[in-house]
């Protein structure tokens, strides 16, 4: 099976089965998607190269200056392309979820490219926020030491706090990218409420990525060529593939179905059988005003796939 250009057509299962649901539906999808799974954490390690050329770069060149242009240059390109290449991911994640057909590579470059202004904002303010909370994390109790002062202890904690927030955001911002016509603006806010609606989903995917990055951590103290084999064809689909199965039933709960409801039509995304859902509108954008289904004439708007 190839890993990018394989064909994806639907879940291979009888129409009428029951429809699985939790970790028997994880499962499921997981196993089927493997190959695929490998093949688009493969396409999104080339994003990331910057990042590990850059690290093994400043282990090893002595001719600082020359050092610190080449850094300069592979982090501009890793901070404004790894926003789009987690949006590519996304779409294909999202396929999966959905259980539409889908090539991988095409799909990855499509949503790439589509969504590449918006997720470039994004991932820079990510890594904004990321390096905030590392400095502030490696100043403010320095700080408070050589003053003597507790008091500087405040702005770390709100420094960390708000990267916490921003981390849980991530979880549904790069969803209703690839799913709606919102706004930057409104995905952002959308994303800023579920982060604290979603408590329980957000706690469970949280927990699974901090105990992943832990069992990744010790494979990179223990054992560095087995941690440079899987870093470049497993861990960070993985991880994303959690992300995005245990938060897009939360979009589709307080952004889509809400949007058909308003329409009196039911979400097509979701099985012919399936009730109406009775929620209540949380978000100023509905209503009329997100189409996360309206497909576009060639040229024009995002495609909803």
């Amino acid at each position: 099976m190839g890993l990018f250009n394989n064909y994806q057509n639907g879940p291979g299962i009888p129409k009428y089965a029951p429809k699985k649901k939790g970790l028997a539906l994880f499962f499921d999808l997981f196993f089927r998607k493997i190959w695929s799974i490998t093949g688009l954490n493969l396409l999104f390690f080339i994003f990331c190269l910057p990042l590990y050329i850059g690290f093994f770069l400043f282990s090893f060149m002595k001719n600082y200056e020359l050092l610190l242009a080449i850094l300069i240059i592979l982090s501009l390109i890793f901070a404004v392309t790894i926003g789009p290449a987690i949006a590519g991911m996304t779409k294909v994640m999202r396929m999966f979820l959905i259980e539409k057909h889908t090539y991988i590579m095409r799909d990855f470059f499509r949503g790439f490219k589509e969504n590449f202004k918006k997720a470039s904002i994004v991932g820079i303010l990510d890594i904004i926020v990321a390096v905030s909370a590392y400095a502030s994390y490696n100043v403010y109790p320095y700080c408070a030491i050589l003053y003597e002062n507790n008091l500087f202890y405040v702005p770390m904690v709100l420094a960390l706090s708000v990267a916490i927030v921003v981390f849980i955001m991530n979880y549904y911002i790069f969803l209703m990218l690839t799913a709606t016509d919102l706004s930057l603006k409104n995905i952002l806010k959308n994303s800023f409420a579920l982060a604290f609606v979603a408590i329980k989903e957000n706690i469970v995917t949280t927990v699974f990525i901090a105990a992943f990055a832990f069992i990744m951590f010790m494979i990179f103290i223990n054992a560095m060529p087995l941690f440079l084999i899987l870093i470049a064809v497993f861990p960070m689909a993985l991880v994303w593939f959690i992300v995005c199965f245990n938060s897009y039933p939360v979009i589709q709960k307080y952004v889509i179905n809400p949007y058909y409801d308003n329409m009196g039509e039911v979400n097509p995304e979701l099985s012919t059988d399936a009730e109406s859902v009775d929620e209540e509108t949380l978000f100023e954008d509905m209503g009329g005003k997100e189409k996360p289904i309206a497909k576009r004439k060639k040229g024009k708007g995002k495609r909803i796939s």
